[in-house]
């Protein structure tokens, strides 16, 4: 099988925690090159992973002829720079979301990667999710009917850090909407299939006093006319949250509990009726039934990894493509806009 030969642009955070060990698992992948700022930690990771070099500047890594594709792990405020550098460079470019510190950011290095003739895959790693797979296909063949009400809640404990840049707008381009409802946007319409027409918002601090938003909350009719709901904490312990994701339609609804996580897994609850039944006065709730899943948990990064590889090499559009990415993004801004106006945005 062909590899695509990949250089990794920022060692810390997600990269050595969770893409670097699923790239690790790709049956399509080869790691060539790791860079960081800090070299001493772009060294520890070429030595725990078997890099073949590890450097601490963009430009050393992106004059590998070898290397094929990258992937960009760096905080997002260093995104237009890299990216840039990288698509020069005639790299293909997974880039970590969000795709940039705001949507005309975000446009311009989807553009810059469309004139360089290179692909860009944004990394919503949760649309690799094996219970989110098949909640897709449940729903694309009709099991659950028209979809009428979507809601997910995805949260964590974000304290105040010093100098931590998500927490610094100008840095980061937002809090928890940014953060976690992007995700929770993107997975909505990935497993739905459906785009959302117009956002209300409501964003601030409720509990830490840094500069971007620690909860939002925001609801949206989609393009079918019902209406998903997403919130979102950075000030609810990990250990206190089950991250819910609920999908309600005419003939039955799912309730996923911890998928919205790092780690493939989680519960999933599938209920299913015939929608043609009269009207019930009593509200008895009989003729439920309980569907089965029988599924095989996997890394979730591997397959993001696999993915986009394999767009590279069939010369194909990655899971996730910039364009793809943006629209999320519009209706996180869309929210804040929202917010901040009292009022609803039409997207």
């Amino acid at each position: 099988m062909k590899k695509v030969k990949w250089g990794v642009i920022g060692c810390g955070g997600i990269a050595d925690r969770r893409t670097i060990p699923g790239m690790m698992l790709a049956d399509n992948a080869e790691l060539i090159a790791v860079m960081d700022a800090n070299l001493e930690a772009a060294s520890r990771v070429k030595d725990k992973y078997g890099a073949k070099y590890a450097f601490d500047k963009m430009e050393e890594l992106l004059a590998l002829n070898e290397i094929e594709a990258v992937y960009i792990a760096s905080p997002v405020f260093c995104h237009m720079e890299q990216v840039m550098a990288a698509a020069k460079a005639k790299k293909h470019i997974l880039l970590e979301k969000p795709t940039g510190l705001d949507v005309k950011e975000a446009e311009k290095i989807d553009a810059i990667c469309k004139e360089e003739g290179v692909k860009l895959g944004v990394a919503f790693m949760m649309r690799c999710g094996t219970y989110h797979q098949k909640l897709r296909e449940l729903i694309q063949e009709g099991t659950l009917g028209e979809i009428v009400s979507v809601r997910a809640q995805f949260t964590c404990w974000f304290p105040e850090m010093e100098n931590n840049w998500r927490q610094q707008k100008r840095l980061s381009g937002g809090g928890a909407l940014m953060d976690l409802s992007l995700h929770s946007i993107d997975l909505i319409r990935y497993v739905t299939g459906l785009e959302p027409v117009c956002v209300a918002g409501l964003s601030g601090n409720q509990i830490f006093k840094y500069e971007v938003e620690d909860a939002g909350s925001l609801m949206m009719r989609l393009s079918n006319g019902a209406i998903a709901y997403v919130d979102s904490n950075f000030n609810v312990p990990d250990s206190a949250s089950i991250s819910k994701f609920e999908i309600y339609g005419t003939k039955g609804c799912a309730v996923l509990r911890n998928t919205l996580a790092q780690v493939d897994g989680g519960e999933i609850e599938i209920i299913c009726a015939d929608d043609s039944v009269a009207y019930d006065a009593m509200q008895t709730r009989e003729g439920a039934q309980h569907m089965k899943l029988d599924v095989e948990f996997g890394n979730m990064y591997t397959r993001e990894i696999e993915a986009f590889g394999k767009a590279v090499i069939e010369d194909s559009t990655p899971l996730v493509s910039g364009e793809d990415a943006i629209r999320s993004q519009k209706i996180v801004e869309a929210a804040y806009e929202s917010s901040k106006k009292g009022t609803f945005i039409n997207l």
